[in-house]
């Protein structure tokens, strides 16, 4: 049956046996999803970028840094894979790593990876005629500290190659455990209560 196809050319015209047919295939692509992710961070290996060392050495080096002060494993995923969007959105990567992570993690980390690019600014704004302190606007809002903490600890000082880098060996599983959480989880449980 995995070879077939839906009759249907409009989704209007799909029957009920057909949307259960595609929703077991859509199922194998989410239980896939830790192993497409780690693929993808792989992508950012090479190109330095200008810096002194590359994009994926950087997301293992952001990780390491936040396993070894004691975070918990979401944010240390979450370290990981902020920047996984630097390829195919340079402008949005943050809110295209935000998405990806979005139906798994709290909805601080969430906001955290959403927003860590303009807080990331602080670091450099000032050096390109933007305003570092950009990230002002947020001031109040209950990630705010969280997510500077993030770019100051983990983030902004992640680009250097002396560094004892935990190998992506360490952070595979975890990453594994985090997208084998039910989606969404966290609000099915809130509706159910």
């Amino acid at each position: 049956m995995e070879s077939e196809s839906v009759s249907f050319i409009r989704m209007e015209d799909g029957t009920f046996e057909e949307y259960q047919y595609l929703d077991r295939i859509y199922q194998k692509l989410n239980h896939g999803l830790a192993g497409s992710v780690l693929a993808n961070l792989k992508l950012l290996q090479g190109d330095k970028m200008g810096y002194q060392i590359d994009r994926y050495q950087h997301s293992l080096q952001s990780a390491t840094r936040a396993m070894r002060d004691g975070q918990d494993e979401e944010l240390i995923v979450c370290a990981l894979l902020h920047d996984i969007g630097d390829l195919l959105a340079p402008e949005n990567h943050s809110e295209l790593a935000a998405s990806i992570l979005r139906p798994y993690v709290s909805e601080q980390n969430y906001w955290l990876v959403k927003h860590h690019g303009v807080f990331q600014g602080y670091y450099f704004f000032h050096h390109l005629g933007m305003d570092r302190n950009e990230r002002e606007q947020y001031r109040g809002h209950p990630a705010f500290q969280a997510t500077a903490d993030f770019c100051h600890k983990y983030d902004q000082n992640s680009f250097d190659p002396t560094y004892d880098t935990a190998p992506i060996e360490v952070f595979e599983p975890m990453v594994q455990r985090l997208f084998a959480k039910p989606p969404f989880g966290r609000l099915r449980d809130s509706m159910a209560a």
